[in-house]
Parts: structure tokens; sequence; C-alpha cells
């Protein structure tokens, strides 16, 4: 992709993720701009050179229709909670914001949709103390008080929607004081909800208790937002735990808050160092059971597992919608240790099944740095898009170091670590055409220091160590499962010899970076193998630290995260 494509591809972005939708604008009156947040989107960025928050969002729009962009903010709500939300877009509504907002003299209400609430109506009156890990905590009499109106909206069975109206504005007051009263908010997975296809708050209405600034009207203004469809369907159990392919408008519902989600990644193309492929929908974490979609430039690859086979029809029609030039698919299977054959056109057609198709080698850009993809090249693409973050990391961290790449595929992790400057990279794996096409992405770079190993990587590193083998920066990415002609290798307790093997081959003052996604084994357990390990060798390690898991790829609901990443200094 040149330059001149990728600021194609910019305007196309823009056009596909809009900074914000109209129809979500409750009042613009010059005065006031009240809107109805879409849930996934942040009030506040939290990384502050990603820009994707509402206010930033607003602002751009504002621009883009010639006006200012300044808004005064007086109120967030979670990124997850959707609804009613009100900026100032002047000094005078600035003071009347924050006269009713910080006076508390506004009215807020909102809806939960929960299981467990026992009784009717009541008041929940607490005291709220920061706990571990920023969690807000019930605990008398520390703690600032908190107090909500509870009252039942509608019940089925173990579920209920609740209209809750608070006088309090204390950080995730609603959902703390629901899950200590034993009726967590569905879809809150830090208090303990009930699996959801979206965290179910919503902030149903904001009302003054006097005129707003401008208006002609003397009475004072009720803004409102409609509780999205989505709370019925979860309540009435209508399309079961994330069932959104049978029913048309939970799965529009879902594709349209990842998209919303995804803003920031998105506008990522048009960025200093581009960014343009990223997860789109993570099946579950984004309520759509076994389905995942990846974007690289402007087509799509759909991977579908399971019980949605069964409904490819009706999700490909929905990504359809989407506007997207082509789309790829992958039919999966059921389990990670089945083979099979991954280029056969049943598991994983070479042409795209909607749309136009690819170039067979696409590039695709990633914090600056080109990769070459092959979108119907069986079912992996070259490109694993869960390591992005991880690959910015080495790249930060690689310069001046000599960097052993394991189980390297198409050496992405390679050629981050030399655009760094390593000063050399060795790639091993054990697949010659995989080693070819890592030499090709060096080639596209223009990057120099590289050599590539054909070998087994177990068999490697075992030489490595009996010949006193040192690196300053280790890789080490292997699969669940994998069988060679001498290997036969289990992701589990294997990890303490590979991972000890791995600090063998490392220098002093080296930093080793173990990745699993092996979904059996948590991320305290990864750890535990890793320390067993560095006591094996006889090294401390003064970093152990577990990467965060890529916030494209949101967890299933009440499962721990697929992704373990440990990144170890010495």
């Amino acid at each position: 992709m040149t330059i001149g494509e990728l600021e194609g591809l910019c305007a196309r972005r823009a056009a596909r993720f809009p900074d914000f939708d109209a129809a979500d604008v409750l009042r613009d009156d010059g005065q006031l701009l009240v809107v109805a947040k879409p849930a996934g989107v942040p009030c506040q960025a939290p990384d502050p050179s990603s820009r994707d928050d509402l206010p930033h969002r607003l602002g751009r729009w504002l621009a883009a229709r010639g006006e200012a962009p300044y808004l005064g903010v007086h109120q967030r709500l979670d990124r997850d909670t959707s609804g009613v939300i009100a900026y100032a877009r002047t000094d005078e509504a600035n003071r009347y914001l924050a006269e009713q907002m910080e006076g508390r003299r506004a009215e807020k209400t909102y809806v939960a949709a929960v299981t467990g609430w026992r009784g009717g109506a009541r008041t929940l009156r607490h005291r709220l103390a920061k706990g571990a890990h920023g969690v807000e905590v019930v605990r008398a009499p520390a703690g600032k008080e908190a107090v909500s109106h509870v009252e039942v909206l509608e019940r089925h069975g173990e579920r209920a929607l609740l209209r809750v109206r608070i006088d309090t504005g204390r950080t995730h007051q609603i959902r703390v004081q629901l899950a200590a009263e034993g009726a967590p908010v569905a879809g809150d997975s830090l208090y303990g909800g009930a699996p959801a296809p979206r965290l179910m708050l919503h902030a149903a209405s904001v009302r003054f208790d006097r005129p707003s600034p401008g208006s002609a009207s003397p009475t004072p203004p009720t803004f409102e937002a409609p509780v999205p469809a989505a709370f019925t369907r979860w309540l009435t159990h209508a399309d079961g735990p994330f069932a959104a392919p049978t029913h048309p408008g939970a799965l529009a519902d879902a594709l349209r808050e990842a998209l919303e989600r995804r803003w920031g990644l998105a506008r990522a193309a048009c960025a200093e160092e581009p960014t343009t492929a990223f997860r789109l929908v993570n099946a579950e974490g984004d309520g759509v059971a076994g389905l995942t979609v990846d974007l690289y430039g402007d087509h799509l690859v759909a991977s579908l597992y399971d019980a949605a086979i069964d409904h490819e029809e009706s999700l490909l029609d929905a990504l359809e919608a989407l506007g997207f030039e082509g789309i790829y698919l992958k039919r999966r299977p059921k389990q990670a240790n089945v083979i099979v054959d991954p280029r056969r056109q049943e598991v994983a057609p070479a042409a795209p099944v909607r749309g136009r198709a690819a170039p067979a080698e696409l590039i695709v850009w990633e914090h600056g740095v080109r990769y070459p993809v092959r979108l119907g090249d069986g079912l992996s693409t070259g490109l694993f898009l869960d390591m992005r973050e991880p690959r910015r990391r080495v790249r930060e961290a690689a310069s001046g170091r000599r960097v052993l790449n394991l189980f390297a595929y198409t050496g992405p992790f390679s050629v981050a670590a030399a655009a760094g400057g390593a000063t050399e990279v060795l790639t091993v794996d054990v697949a010659a055409p995989a080693l070819a096409r890592a030499e090709e992405a060096f080639a596209l770079n223009g990057l120099e220091g590289q050599r590539t190993y054909r070998a087994d990587c177990f068999d490697f590193l075992a030489r490595g160590v009996a010949r006193g083998e040192r690196f300053d920066m280790v890789i080490c990415d292997p699969p669940t499962y994998a069988t060679t002609k001498r290997t036969r290798w289990t992701s589990g307790k294997q990890w303490v010899e590979l991972a000890e093997r791995c600090l063998r081959v490392a220098a002093p003052g080296a930093i080793v970076l173990l990745s699993s996604n092996d979904h059996r084994m948590s991320a305290e357990q990864f750890r535990r193998y890793a320390r067993e390990a560095a006591e094996r060798v006889g090294v401390t390690p003064s970093v152990l630290r577990t990467l965060p898991a890529p916030w494209d790829y949101p967890a299933t609901p009440g499962a721990p995260p697929a992704f373990k990443r440990l990144w170890i200094e010495l």
C-alpha cells in the first residue's frame, strides 16, 4: 500500500467510522449539546495519544460543520454505559451545567438489567471507597455516601429491569451498590454480573430544575434516550446468551457497537505512524457468539466457530451491509487441537465470499511498519493482529540488541525488532515458506541485519544452550499444540522447560517475551511456570509483567482473558 493508497483509505475510513451519528443528538441549540452516547465510547480517552473519547469526536463533528469545537465537560459515563450526556458550548452554558451537575440539582435516572433483585422499590445507602485495582467497594464508616433509589420496571424470572435514580454521583455507584445487594448489572464482569452482550446500564434521562440558557420555554428541560432494544431481548431471553445471528436487530446492534469501540483504531490509518489492520468483532466479547472479524485495509476476514456456521448467510449479509470492499471466510475447527487442512476450499475459500478480492499479497501498516498478508491463503493471513501492542513494545526496546525470534511464523516480531534498531535478528521456524515470507517483509521495509534459520525451535534452543549462545532479547510464541519429527508439544506444564531454555540463552540484562493463547491455562498459572523456570536457571527477574490484553479483543463475559503475555527483564 503506497502513501497515496493510504490517503484514500483514510477517506474511506472517515465514511465508515464517522465522528458521530447526528441521529444520536438530543439537543444542539448553540448553548447545550446533549447526545445519546453509544455503548463502547469512552468519555475520557484511556490513552491520551489515541484521542478516541466522546468530547474529541464531538469536537471533530462540530468542526466539520464549520462550528467552534469547544465543549465544556461536567458529566461522564462509563465507557460501556450508554445514554444521555450533556456538554456546554458557551460560558453561560458552562455555568448552568456546573450548577446543575456539580450542585446536584439535576435528576439523573438510569435503567439497569440485573439478576437476583429481591423485593420491590427501595433506597440504597452505602459508603463507597477505593478498593484494589481502583475498584469501588462498600465500606463503612469510611468512604463517601452513595444514595440510589431503585424501583422495578419489569421481571422475567431471575432477571429484572430496574429504574435507578441517583442522588450522588460516585464512581461506579450503581454497579457497586446493586452488586452489594446481590443484583449485579448484567454484563458487568468487574462486579460479578451475569453474561450479557454488553454492560446493561443505560442513562435513560436527565432533568434540570430550571430552564436552560437561551431557551424560549419556561419549562425546565428533560432529556431522554430510549432504552436500547438489547435490554428487552436480554430480559426475555429472546436472543439466548449471545445468539445474535438469529435476531437481525441484535446482530445489527452488536456490529454497530463494535464499530464504535474501534473508532480510534480505524482512524489510526491516518496517524503519523499508521495502523490499518485490527480486530473488528471479537465473538462473545462483542456480543456475537462464534464470530470474529478482522479488518485489513478495506477487506474483512470473518472466522466462524461452532454454531455460528449454521448462520453463515445471515452473518455475511450483516457484514456486507457495513460497506467494506470484500469479505473472506474461515470456517474454524471446534477444538484447537483438531487437525484440518487449512487450504481446503470448504475450510478457507481462496476467493472472497462477498465483494471484490484483495491483492494476492496485501500490504498493511502497523505503527508505521509494513507487513504483507494473504487473506485467501488458508486459515492464517501471515500476521496475528492480537500481537500488535507486544510488537510495538519489542520495537521500542530492541535498539542495540541481538534478538532471537522463536516460532517466528512469517517474522512480524523480527521485522518490528529490526525497525526498532536491533543490531541482529535471528528468525527461527520449522516452515521454510514462512521464513521466505519473513525475508520478503524485511525487504519491503528496507531492513537489514536479519537471518532466517529453519529448525525445530525446541532442538535449536537445546543446541543453543549447549553452545552457550546468548541473546539480548528472546521472543517465544509457540502454538498451543505442535508436532515435529523430534518433538511433541502441548501447552501447559511443558512451558516450564521451554521457558527455562529461553532464559538460558538470554544474556544478562536481556528481555524475554513469552506468549500463549492457551485458553485452558490461567494467567497466574503461566506466571508460575515462568517463575519456576527462572528458579531452575538461578535468575531473579527485575521485571515480570503480564501485558494487558489488546483492547480490540474484549474477553468473553465471565471468562478469563485468552491472551497470556509475559514481559521479563533480567
